[in-house]
C-alpha cells in the first residue's frame, strides 16, 4: 500500500514529467477516434472494391474447376472437380484428399422446376389454416 503512494511522488519528482502528462481533452479524443473510423472505413471500402472487380480471391484461369460438392460429415466433403474434360470425384477430409472416382465430362442438367411443389405447399397451408379457423369447405 505504501509503494503505491511513493510511485506517483517519484514520477512527479522527475523534471518535465508533470508538464508532459496533461489530461487529454475531449476534442483530441474525438479527433483520434474519428481518424480511426475513417482509416477502417477506407480499408473496408478498398477490400470491397477489390472483391467486386475480382482482383481478390481465386483466378479464373485455373485448370481445375469445382463443379459441385456435398458435406458428408462435420469436416468431410465429397467434391466433383473438372480437369481437362474429365470429372474427378474427390473426398476431402482434414489433412487428406483422396480421388474416389473419375468419369468423362457430363452436361449439367438444369435444376428441376420448384414451382409445382411451392403451389402444392401453398394449397396445403391454406387448407390447414382454414381447418384451424373452422372454415372448412
Amino acid at each position: 500500500m505504501m509503494r503505491l503512494r511513493i510511485l506517483p511522488a517519484l514520477l512527479l519528482a522527475i523534471p518535465g514529467f508533470a508538464a508532459e502528462q496533461a489530461p487529454a481533452s475531449t476534442g483530441s479524443l474525438l479527433q483520434v477516434s474519428l481518424g480511426l473510423v475513417v482509416v477502417l472505413a477506407l480499408m473496408a471500402g478498398a477490400a470491397w472494391i477489390l472483391k467486386r472487380i475480382g482482383l481478390a480471391g481465386t483466378s479464373t484461369n485455373s485448370v481445375v474447376k469445382v463443379i459441385g460438392g456435398v458435406s458428408v460429415g462435420n469436416r468431410e466433403r465429397v467434391i466433383v472437380v473438372e480437369v481437362a474434360d474429365q470429372w474427378i470425384v474427390v473426398g476431402v477430409a482434414p489433412g487428406r484428399v483422396n480421388a474416389l472416382s473419375s468419369m468423362p465430362r457430363q452436361e449439367i442438367s438444369p435444376l428441376p422446376d420448384i414451382a409445382p411443389a411451392a403451389t402444392n405447399f401453398a394449397a396445403w397451408l391454406k387448407q390447414t389454416i382454414e381447418k384451424r379457423n373452422g372454415n372448412q369447405h
